[in-house]
């Protein structure tokens, strides 16, 4: 039986995130997630309720330090144009402690954003902006994962 040591788990600090093949430097977190949209189903001479997927749902957020507009007024033009522009994200890990030095790849295609915050402050406080999205699951790859070793 093989023994997990502490500094094997992944730390988010070297999490990297692109927008369009563009390094985002100022990247504060990251997440993606796929939805299972379910039906019941109900068993025939049971009680039982299954379920069966119907579709799939892709979502995430991002956060940013303030430190650049980041493209929102290019994005606002589109829109205002009639233009649903679609962009591409890459979410990648590679923690130095990780065996064998692995990396974890996501490559997020066909993404789409869902608000955008012009502007906002709080006095005395860092400033943040958080872009959510979505985006379609079939178009998600890992050209690279951790695998147990």
């Amino acid at each position: 039986m093989s023994i997990l040591k502490g500094h094997q788990q992944l730390n988010g600090s070297w999490g990297q995130l692109w927008w369009n093949g563009e390094l985002i430097i100022e990247v504060e977190s990251f997440e993606a997630k796929v939805t299972a949209n379910r039906e019941d189903v109900p068993i025939a001479n049971s009680l039982d309720v299954d379920s069966k997927i119907t579709s799939l749902k892709g979502e995430g957020s991002f956060k940013i330090k303030k430190v650049f507009t980041r493209g929102i007024n290019q994005m606002l033009k589109n829109w205002n144009s009639g233009h649903d522009i679609r962009a591409q994200l890459v979410g990648l890990l590679s923690d130095p402690d990780t065996s064998n030095k692995q990396k974890e790849r996501v490559v997020i295609n066909n993404v789409w954003f869902n608000e955008l915050t012009l502007m906002q402050f709080e006095l005395g406080q860092k400033l943040e902006r958080e872009f959510s999205f979505g985006f379609t699951p079939s178009d998600v790859e890992f050209p690279d994962t951790i695998e147990k070793v």
